[in-house]
């Protein structure tokens, strides 16, 4: 009994070792960006953790580098928070309606327009990128917020995780709602939306992550200074400053923060989110 005691504790004690090793691998690329951030400049990149620390990557940042020039920090902030929060949220709608369509509602074409969701999952963005573009162009959504929220409006991931977890609630639910007199769009709200928190976590998490990321999109759709994005701005800004590595890691430690704090804040919704996924 005392030999198998002690064998369990060594296993044990391994693998809490190599959980914090992993951990640690995991953590430590995050935590190099954000010490290097404040590292004093002739230390950046020379040691795993700097000892002397200052805010000059930060200041150098927020007065425009060797141009001199204010950058429109607060106006490309605001610009980023409000084209991911719509884009967003226009996604998560769209999503709940296309999927409560197609996992509740019978009607023709119902299973070609679910193989069509699934067929085109395997596009490529980049290949509509293109005439996408030329659309909002032609429609002169050009250089405007809509330009940027619109393309963006429907996630077809967020269709088929809505449609899948949709499935799985009992049609019980909805014909006794429909004997009350409810409509479908008030048993979407009021009884499948509810039901369904912990995957809205996740398909949130995802999305505006995804939104928040994005540069490519946003950096074809404009051209005015006062509209661009987060990721657009630093990406002119460290075009011919490549060589700064001290304020490019502050700018990085900036365009994350937002999102480990949502992942931080949703954390345990998000964890039985991805529970139900993985059964």
């Amino acid at each position: 009994m005392v030999g198998s005691n002690r064998n369990s504790t060594g296993k044990l004690v391994v693998r809490y070792v190599v959980a914090a090793i992993l951990l640690f691998m995991m953590v430590y690329p995050y935590l190099y960006m954000v010490l290097n951030s404040f590292a004093d400049w002739t230390q950046i990149d020379r040691k795993f953790i700097p000892n002397s620390f200052s805010t000059k990557s930060y200041e150098w940042l927020f007065s425009g580098g060797e141009t001199g020039i204010t950058r429109p920090w607060v106006s490309s902030f605001f610009n980023s928070v409000l084209v991911s929060i719509a884009s967003t949220a226009l996604m998560m709608m769209s999503g709940i309606m296309v999927a409560y369509a197609l996992s509740k509602l019978n009607f023709r074409g119902r299973d070609t327009i679910n193989n069509f969701v699934l067929f085109h999952m395997f596009f490529p963005a980049i290949i509509l990128l293109i005439p996408t573009f030329l659309i909002v162009q032609k429609v002169g959504l050009y250089d405007t917020y809509w330009g940027m929220i619109l393309p963006k409006a429907v996630s077809l991931w967020a269709i088929f995780m809505y449609t899948n977890f949709f499935k799985a609630i009992p049609s019980v639910f909805i014909e006794a709602a429909k004997l009350d007199g409810a409509s479908d769009f008030k048993i979407m709200y009021r009884i499948m939306l509810p039901m369904s928190k912990s995957i809205t976590t996740v398909i949130f998490l995802f999305l505006i992550m995804e939104r928040w990321t994005e540069l490519l999109w946003d950096m074809i759709i404009v051209r005015s200074d006062d509209m661009l994005t987060l990721n657009v701005l630093l990406s002119q800004m460290f075009g011919p400053y490549g060589t700064y590595p001290g304020p490019l890691y502050a700018a990085s430690v900036l365009l994350t923060l937002p999102i480990i704090i949502l992942f931080i804040f949703f954390g345990k919704k998000f964890q039985e989110g991805m529970q139900f996924n993985l059964k």
